[in-house]
């Protein structure tokens, strides 16, 4: 993307309104597919506006992906783990993940991973083996984002 200036004519079609586009990097800033050139566009689009600003606006598009993301993950997987479980080793797996420690280590480490420049999906994933609440997941997910997105943007900005 940046060989071929497609990230150039993205800053440059949206050099008026830098928030929009912050939003819609941030919207791919979560897939281990997007991430690298959404994390370019974040940090070019820092290096133009504010990073505050730029990490607000990312971090909401990157919590609506995640959201969906996190949805999928804990609702239709599910299903296909419990299946998996029936098999007496992966049973035993579930029965030591479930132990006291991991049910507060899953989604820690689920949280780290999100507000790294990393992929999101194996957080998510774990966040969502954990169990974790729509309700609870949102403003992690926000904060996460926006801390990691702040830290990208400040580190270019300078």
């Amino acid at each position: 993307m940046v060989q071929f200036g497609i990230l150039d004519g993205f800053l440059f079609a949206f050099q008026e309104s830098p928030y929009v586009a912050s939003f819609i990097a941030g919207l791919f800033f979560t897939s281990i597919f997007t991430v690298a050139p959404a994390g370019v566009t974040l940090a070019g689009l820092a290096l133009i506006s504010s990073p505050l600003q730029v990490a607000l606006w990312g971090a909401l598009g990157a919590m609506i992906s995640d959201l969906f993301l996190f949805i999928v993950i804990r609702d239709h997987f599910t299903g296909e783990l419990q299946s998996l479980v029936r098999m007496r080793r992966i049973r035993q797996i579930i029965s030591i993940i479930h132990l006291r420690i991991f049910r507060w280590m899953l989604p820690l480490l689920g949280a780290l991973i999100i507000a790294s420049p990393l992929p999101d999906e194996l957080g998510l994933a774990l966040l969502g083996l954990s169990r974790m609440n729509t309700g609870i997941f949102l403003p992690i997910s926000y904060s996460l984002n926006f801390l990691g997105i702040f830290a990208l943007g400040y580190l270019t900005h300078g």
